[in-house]
């Protein structure tokens, strides 16, 4: 009965509507054939909207496609607004002149789609050219029940214009969310200082609202603000004080880059501890950025896709074996990859899985041979399963493999420590002329030294002063120093490996400290092999901790709030650096939920357990951002030399430095993008210095998001085009190359766990010990029974196949959401050169990987280096793919 009654309603409504609607066209046509002068003047510009609807996938609200239809009904539409960019309608205070009420047409007749996918639609302006000039901007009204995307809306005919194009990509959500209009303006960039008068104060309202200046409480989705906050969220003390964790940001003790705003309430056991999400909110991984910032739909069903995956992946390798402590062999490990039930290869289900958008399904319907309930064979076992073990590769990975932004020249021997005698007594190294002097190819150390063919893996300072906090948990490492010789083919041998601890009558006697030297056969070389495990532990939480969260995601997070605060979507500077931030926030968000909180995945899996994110404060007390630029970098780290006469000023050392040779590449490529860019706004250092948007954002960035490190006299003046141009590079850079050299190599090489450990459980064993003999008897077993655990195993690899995965929606570096991005002719014709140049770098990469001489670029596993490839053609898909540098620091 209830069904009939609501029937009956909504048909009397409809009719009602139909009645209205009928009048209304009836009295446009009475004033046109009566000669009514405002129908005379006005001209009906047609415009086409793209959105996407909120779609039947969406499990927080299903019934929302039925409730906008009959919204529909009852007139409650959505309506645009065009405003003049050039006419000044005094009694709209002084701004643009408004257009009367458009709305979207046919949105009962345009189908809904399960799944997230464009829907165009026609508007009519009316709209007087002589009176009302050029429309730089419109308000959009949604007055239905639910949000949609707002891709783009286009003017076509408009006089003296072939179209008027706004790019929007923003969700729109019901006027009653809002206390303001939605405004979205025309593609057309401005500085502040020459926007139009009737455009200035919309400019200036919508940064305050994005601001959320007077806003309290926990924000909601719809709520649009871009504020800071400590990294106060992580910890859980009200489960006792095993989970607590100090508050990273505000103090000298523990400075962190900022991140964005949720507004939770604080915890009931810790005020200064934000509370964190529970229920169905951490179910569905709703927690607040703003909307804009989170995933795509198609990529929040990638991520739930193959976090499930990975989960089936787990459960199903650890149910197979009754000893989750350890690995029994080597053969234990390859079982991962191996075996199960292999998935059919055939046309069939190839057809029915490409027809298919749910990456969730796809993984059920593989057509490409990989294994049910399996992890991918990791691409450092799959030419070669015993090649990781060799010196040679050992070597190679800290040029081209997962963390190659850490080796440096040595500059003196032997190597010395920058810690406080006074506090921590003599750390410097141990290690002798007459450890290494036999195998430096005929040379003395003052000779290797003096010719640049000594490198050092320095893991020593950073972990000296927290090795007894990380070995009063249940791992067991030390601090390391591992030496290395440029052989004349252009590769790195190791030479020798300290492995240091505290002196156990305290910090002020030093090092305690052995060494150990390459050896291939009987117990030595079951020795060797154990302390380049612990180098690699070491290097593995150094690369996960720093060179991948701190130095990429965390650091760029203060820009993506700064940009949204301080510069306007018609900014030219918000145009350049907006792509780079695609995703950033909710993957940062994402991370402190699951990965970097008290008892998360990182402190399950790397060996600071739950002192990860407190060491990761302490170096972030030495970052410089102006050291992160590529060729700043080399030179500090002593990897290349000054040279005027070289491409970007340096020349390497090592010269198949496949990370420095590809990235010097790329960096010069975004360096001269950049250039050509700002030279389109910039005519003089002056009209920097008196931006006044501009200088608020990079004072935001210095004092606000990286507040802790502000009076650090390195910061950029932000006075010439020069600063501008570097701070822009090196942004981009962090953000797209350097985030994709140390992510998307994770599960190539880390992804079979004794090549990359990540945690060590008891030290090297001592002669005369049980361990020792077991060492002597069965090294493989000595091995898995000091490195990463199985269970522990299973959790890391499953997250490293996540995040070291392309997904389907991913912008690569030279590529844009929209062709439109920008009317400015000679902004696109600059980056079309700029993708013309990655388009070249693509194929120089091919050719240096091809090349037999070039030893680096595959090494012993037979592994091309990829991760720089900007893959800006597209001719590499998504998944493991290796290849690709996305524009964004995306996942």
């Amino acid at each position: 009965m209830l069904t009939l009654i609501f029937a009956y309603k909504w048909l009397r409504a409809s009719y009602y509507i139909h009645c209205l609607r009928s009048c209304l066209n009836f009295n446009s046509f009475v004033k046109q054939i009566t000669g009514d002068s405002s129908a005379a003047m006005a001209k009906t510009v047609t415009g086409k909207v793209v959105l996407v609807k909120k779609n039947l996938t969406d499990m927080t609200d299903p019934a929302a496609s039925l409730l906008d239809r009959v919204g529909e009904l009852l007139h409650h539409r959505v309506s645009l607004q065009l405003v003049s960019a050039n006419v000044v309608d005094f009694a709209n205070w002084k701004r643009g002149k408004l257009s009367m009420p458009a709305y979207l047409e046919d949105w009962v007749g345009t189908l809904t789609p399960i799944t997230a996918k464009e829907a165009a639609f026609s508007v009519r302006f009316e709209w007087d050219v002589e009176s009302m000039g050029v429309p730089g901007a419109f308000i959009i009204r949604n007055n239905h029940h639910s949000q949609f995307y707002l891709k783009n809306v286009t003017l076509y005919d408009y006089p003296g214009h072939s179209w008027i194009h706004f790019d929007c990509n923003s969700w729109v959500y019901p006027t009653d969310k809002y206390k303001y209009n939605r405004i979205f303006f025309a593609n057309k960039s401005y500085l502040p200082s020459e926007t139009p008068e009737a455009l200035r104060d919309y400019r200036k309202e919508e940064l305050e609202n994005l601001r959320g200046i007077g806003r309290t409480g926990e924000l909601k989705e719809w709520d649009r603000v871009y504020d800071y906050a400590f990294y106060n969220d992580l910890g859980m003390p009200e489960l006792g004080k095993k989970f607590a964790r100090p508050v990273l940001g505000g103090t000298a003790q523990y400075p962190y880059p900022r991140r964005g705003k949720t507004g939770r309430a604080p915890n009931r056991k810790d005020p200064n501890t934000e509370s964190r999400l529970g229920g169905l909110d951490m179910i569905l991984l709703n927690i607040y950025v703003p909307r804009d910032e989170r995933f795509s739909t198609v990529k929040f069903w990638d991520f739930l896709a193959y976090f499930l995956k990975a989960v089936s992946q787990t459960m199903g390798t650890v149910i197979d074996d009754h000893n989750i402590f350890h690995f029994d062999s080597i053969q234990d490990v390859f079982d991962m990859y191996e075996g199960h039930i292999k998935l059919p290869s055939n046309d069939s289900l190839k057809g029915i899985r490409d027809a298919i958008p749910w990456t969730l399904v796809k993984e059920l319907l593989r057509n490409d041979g990989e294994k049910l309930m399996k992890f991918p064979v990791p691409a450092v076992i799959k030419e070669d399963k015993n090649a990781w073990r060799t010196d040679a590769e050992f070597a190679r990975e800290t040029l081209a493999g997962l963390n190659p932004v850490i080796i440096n020249r040595l500059r003196e021997f032997p190597p010395t420590s920058k810690l406080d005698p006074e506090v921590y007594g003599n750390q410097h190294s141990s290690i002798r002329e007459d450890d290494i002097k036999h195998n430096l190819n005929g040379l003395s150390v003052k000779e290797a030294l003096d010719n640049n063919r000594l490198f050092i893996l320095d893991h020593h300072d950073a972990l000296m002063t927290y090795l007894r906090r990380v070995n009063s948990t249940s791992s067991r490492i030390y601090a390391t120093r591992t030496l290395f010789f440029l052989q004349d083919d252009g590769t790195l041998k190791p030479l020798a490996i300290e492995l240091s601890l505290p002196h156990p009558q305290g910090d002020k006697h030093g090092a305690v400290s052995k060494v150990f030297t390459p050896a291939e056969r009987g117990v030595e070389g079951s020795i060797w092999q154990l302390a380049k495990a612990y180098v690699g532990v070491n290097d593995s939480g150094y690369h996960q901790l720093i060179s991948h969260w701190l130095n990429t995601h965390a650091v760029v997070e203060p820009f993506v709030i700064a940009t949204n605060r301080r510069l306007s979507a018609i900014h030219p500077i918000y145009k350049l650096l907006h792509p780079h931030y695609r995703d950033t926030m909710n993957i940062n968000a994402l991370a402190r939920m699951l990965l970097i909180n008290a008892n998360g995945i990182v402190e399950l899996t790397v060996y600071p357990r739950n002192f990860a994110l407190e060491m990761s404060s302490a170096i972030y007390k030495g970052w410089n951002f102006t050291e992160q630029a590529l060729p700043a970098d080399l030179l500090k780290r002593g990897m290349a030399v000054k040279d005027p006469g070289s491409p970007n000023g340096i020349n390497l050392v090592v010269k198949d430095y496949p990370f420095a040779v590809d990235g010097l590449e790329i960096w010069s490529a975004i360096e001269t993008w950049v250039t050509e860019y700002c030279c389109c706004y910039y005519t003089s250092d002056q009209a920097v210095e008196k931006d006044e948007e501009l200088q608020s954002w990079w004072g935001e960035i210095r004092d606000e998001g990286h507040g802790d490190l502000k009076e650090q006299p390195w910061w950029p003046k932000m006075s010439t085009i020069h600063d501008l141009v570097q701070s822009c590079t090196t942004l981009i850079w962090i953000a797209s190359a350097l985030h994709a050299a140390v992510n998307f190599g994770q599960y190539p090489y880390a992804g079979f766990l004794p090549n990359r450990p990540t945690v060590s459980r008891r030290f090297m064993p001592e002669a005369g010990s049980k361990e020792y003999a077991e060492l002597e008897k069965n090294p493989d077993l000595a091995l898995l029974k000091t490195i990463t655990p199985q269970d522990q195993t299973m959790i890391g690899v499953s997250l490293i196949e996540i995040l070291s995965r392309h997904s389907a929606d991913e912008i690569y570096l030279g590529q844009r959401e929209s062709d439109e991005w920008t009317s400015d002719e000679k902004a696109l014709a600059a980056f079309k050169r700029f993708r013309e140049n990655l388009l070249d770098i693509e194929k120089k990469i091919e050719t240096r990987n091809n090349d037999p001489n070039l030893k680096n670029r595959n090494g012993p596993v037979k592994l091309p280096y990829t991760f720089l490839d900007p893959n800006t053609s597209g001719k590499s898909g998504e998944g493991l793919t290796g290849i690709g540098i996305p524009n964004s620091v995306s996942i």
